[in-house]
């Protein structure tokens, strides 16, 4: 019982700001709602003690991990730090794919990345890296990302034309490793 509690927790976890309901977490662990329902029970007690940094919160039929309420004042203090301008390995490989791939829908990103990358997609933004470019025909119009003037400044480009040429005979994750390894260059040279 207690590994399903873990992975109800690494589930929550995982899915971020979307957050998931019963259903969805039952039927991606293959067990009931009634075991999904108890298991959340047992981790909203655990939270409740004081020693622990977060907590489960239900907003509708959404259940979301998230940090207490009653920590705000070191979250504030930690958003007012400056950040390390090294980016993360995931938001690197975001940037190489929509570098590359763009016009881009997030969910294209996930696809090719094989993770939820809404974290990776924020961090771009909030650096002026990447920008909402438009909206894809469709169901649901999703979102279309491509990158910005602040993107060829900051790897030293002219155009998106001066980007590496990727060799013709990789597959998306192997062209996307190939294009990693250049944003990374770069990143390694700002640290320095």
């Amino acid at each position: 019982m207690n590994e399903l509690k873990g992975v109800v927790e690494g589930l929550l976890f995982a899915s971020g700001d979307e957050g998931m309901t019963v259903r969805q977490l039952a039927a991606v662990m293959e067990v009931t709602e009634e075991t999904i329902n108890h298991m959340l029970e047992e981790l909203k007690y655990d939270y409740e003690r004081v020693d622990r940094g977060m907590m489960i919160m239900q907003s509708h039929d959404v259940f979301h991990l998230t940090t207490k309420p009653e920590h705000s004042e070191y979250f504030k203090r930690l958003l007012a730090t400056p950040q390390s301008s090294r980016m993360s390995q995931a938001a690197l490989e975001t940037l190489a794919i929509i570098a590359y791939k763009q016009p881009i829908t997030r969910s294209e990103i996930d696809d090719i990345r094989g993770v939820k990358s809404d974290r990776p997609v924020q961090t771009l933004l909030a650096r002026s890296l990447i920008e909402e470019v438009g909206r894809k025909e469709g169901v649901g119009r999703p979102v279309l990302f491509g990158t910005t003037k602040d993107f060829l400044t900051y790897f030293g480009l002219t155009s998106l034309e001066e980007l590496p040429p990727l060799p013709d005979n990789l597959g998306d994750e192997e062209a996307i490793e190939e294009a990693d390894l250049f944003f990374d260059r770069f990143n390694q040279i700002e640290e320095n």
